[in-house]
């Protein structure tokens, strides 16, 4: 986060409190989402810090200062017996370990943890007396919560009566499962209503129904993880060991943990498991396990010291858009991209986000300076959702797009009906470059050695000037070339050698031609068989290949009506290129997959890989066509698409039985 002076950073505090609260009310008052959990997190997470470096200028009413929520009509109040604290939030093991120190320090001596998940639902406090159900209240503020006693008396894993006749107070969180969820959205459109954003809102919706009988037809579930009596255990375990042993469910997942080491190795466990979980959780909740020293520890503003909620990595974020500039791509495509303030999200540090062309700029309204949430879920590049524009200073400026091509300087063009500006000159240094890069990428000629450096520098030293030349470079070529060694030289000459036998849809997805993907190269290929074939295809034959639109067929036989193109093969197959048959089984013939998010042992280029070896077809988007898609961890927009359409999804190791049946 950039330093600011303190009059900028009482500003900026200002205007993220009045921005923060009124998310805040939004969502746990009117049960509504503007921006993701993820986004607003990351703006609590801005103004956290900018107190903690001036914190004179910290104020009781600042959303630091409180918790979520407060009591709506139409719902009687509850006094906490004690209150409901909230917690500090970590993002990283390095933010994780800084308040680990804290601790330490505080304790004299490495506490002992204890690790459970943090659910994504709504706190609750369950009231009995003499093991007998008597209240249960939401958080509210902390203080005051609403009384919805008849409402959580219906969920099933909240017990009526305890296994023993106490008094004591519960308190746990409210979830729906992803597969409820899913039924009462199908039920949702089956009834022509709008569908629910996430199983946390509906939760939080359902549970503040004046409906008893509407909210048990949903089926909310209930985990508990505190208990408050006057006889309180030694340790924060043993509270989940009575909870438990009075008839409610607690966590299976929960740990104790000897030091940060621990936790962060149980955080990382999690994580990777998130995925595969029935229901939803933001990340891990960590507990200083000795109740006495626990309370010793004390409270800082409205949150427990000895207890820190660890997230996972966010897949929104908030951040600065410090400037907009323009990439020129291997079709002329110029698209407009941001430079971030470097931000974590999903896990890696992010810097640029694309914003795709000059109308969504317009229509988002995204100008330079601007405060905006980030993106970037599992298999989605990162783009910028949405700028803030309450946070604006007055300062910010609209982007506008260059007249000419910033690489060749040829006058750029729109095509009627396109949304986005071209560079129309076909020998821009930009465009031959991006060919090049494409050419020796993983899915065509996968040319190991060969990155986006060494293409620009032989391109810019008029050593390489298309792909056919890059099977008559010699060690001689390479070598005079900077930080290149006889040995770097020699096994990059070889990599081109062992490239040169392909099969035909790599060698047609490595001439780039525009809307060609892998998976459509990989049909073209299938129904022309021969690369002579291919090469004298017309855009009648082309539109007679299954998956390949009338677009795509006109895109392909104007290629290759181009004299240099059909030069261009000619040359490669004198450079020595064969083609080898696509190795092929019918494990998943006649089967649709699309992979989302990160798997566990494979690339998702070498799951498409695996698909396509037994006979499968790997696709990019999801659609009522798709037989499977495969989920792995921080899957993006495609497994929403996927339980909207009801198509069924499957993990990797079920990817890999269906492959080996």
């Amino acid at each position: 986060m950039a330093t600011l002076s303190k009059p900028d950073a009482k500003k900026r505090i200002e205007k993220l409190r009045k921005e923060i609260d009124h998310y805040r009310y939004v969502q746990h008052v009117e049960d509504k989402s503007e921006i993701s959990p993820d986004a607003l997190d990351s703006l609590k997470h801005e103004l956290s810090e900018l107190e903690d470096q001036f914190p004179d200028l910290i104020t009781p009413e600042s959303p630091t200062q409180r918790v979520e929520g407060k009591p709506i009509k139409g719902f009687g109040k509850v006094t906490h017996s004690q209150p409901m604290l909230s917690l500090t939030d970590v993002f990283d093991p390095d933010e994780f370990s800084t308040w680990d120190e804290r601790i330490q320090k505080a304790a004299g001596t490495q506490p002992e943890y204890f690790a459970e998940l943090k659910y994504d639902g709504l706190a609750i406090t369950i009231r009995y007396e003499k093991g007998i159900y008597k209240l249960a209240a939401t958080r509210g503020n902390g203080n005051v919560g609403e009384d919805v006693t008849p409402n959580v008396k219906t969920i099933e894993s909240v017990p009526l009566k305890l296994r023993e006749p106490v008094t004591i107070e519960v308190r746990g969180e409210v979830y729906m499962s992803y597969k409820e969820f899913e039924h009462v959205n199908k039920a949702q459109e089956k009834a022509g209503q709008p569908t629910y954003a996430n199983p946390r809102n509906l939760s939080a919706g359902t549970l503040r129904q004046l409906d008893p009988k509407l909210v048990a037809a949903r089926k909310l579930s209930f985990m508990a993880y505190a208990v408050v009596s006057n006889n309180m255990p030694p340790t924060h375990a043993e509270e989940h060991a009575l909870a438990k042993q009075l008839g409610f469910p607690i966590s299976r997942y929960d740990r104790l943990c000897k030091d940060k080491t621990a936790v962060i190795q149980f955080w990382k466990d999690i994580e990777k498991q998130r995925q595969k979980l029935p229901y939803q959780i933001d990340g891990t909740v960590v507990t200083v396990n000795d109740r006495k020293l626990f309370r010793r520890l004390g409270v800082v503003g409205k949150s427990a010291r000895g207890s820190v909620a660890f997230k996972f990595a966010p897949e929104q974020v908030t951040t600065k858009v410090e400037d907009i500039r323009v990439n020129v791509g291997r079709t002329g495509a110029v698209t407009p991209f941001a430079v971030l303030e470097p931000v974590q999200v999903a896990g890696t540090t992010v810097s640029r986000a694309t914003l795709h062309n000059e109308d969504e700029i317009q229509r988002k309204d995204i100008r330079i300076g601007d405060t905006v949430i980030l993106q970037k879920a599992g298999d989605i590049i990162p783009e910028v959702v949405q700028p803030l524009p309450k946070l604006r200073t007055g300062n910010e400026n609209k982007f506008k797009m260059p007249t000419h091509c910033p690489n060749c300087g040829t006058k750029l063009v729109r095509p009627e009906g396109e949304a986005v500006t071209r560079c129309p000159n076909s020998n821009c240094f930009a465009l031959e470059v991006g060919r090049l890069e494409h050419f020796v990428s993983k899915d065509a000629f996968d040319i190991d050695g060969i990155g986006e450096k060494l293409v620009a520098q032989l391109f810019s030293d008029s050593i390489v000037r298309d792909p056919a030349d890059l099977f008559g470079l010699t060690v001689g070529d390479l070598e005079p070339l900077e930080k290149f060694a006889e040995k770097k030289s020699e096994n990059i000459i070889r990599s081109i050698a062992d490239s040169k036998k392909v099969t035909l849809g790599r060698f047609i997805y490595a001439l780039g031609i525009r809307h060609v993907g892998l998976q459509t190269a990989l049909d073209v290929a299938e129904h022309f068989g021969t690369v002579e074939k291919f090469r004298k295809a017309t855009k009648e034959k082309l539109e007679s290949v299954d998956g390949v639109g009338p677009k795509v067929a006109a895109d392909v036989a104007e290629w290759l009506s181009g004299k240099h193109n059909q030069k261009l093969i000619d040359r490669l197959v004198e450079a020595g290129i064969t083609f080898e048959k696509e190795q092929r089984s019918d494990e998943l013939a006649g089967k649709t997959f699309v992979i989302t998010g990160t798997l566990d042992e494979m690339s998702r280029e070498e799951a498409q890989a695996l698909v396509r070896s037994k006979g499968g077809k790997a696709t990019n988007s999801v659609s009522k066509d798709t037989d499977y898609v495969v989920v792995g961890e921080n899957p993006g927009s495609k497994l929403a698409q996927a339980e909207k359409l009801g198509v069924k999804t499957i993990d990797e190791a079920g990817l890999k039985k269906l492959a080996n049946s």
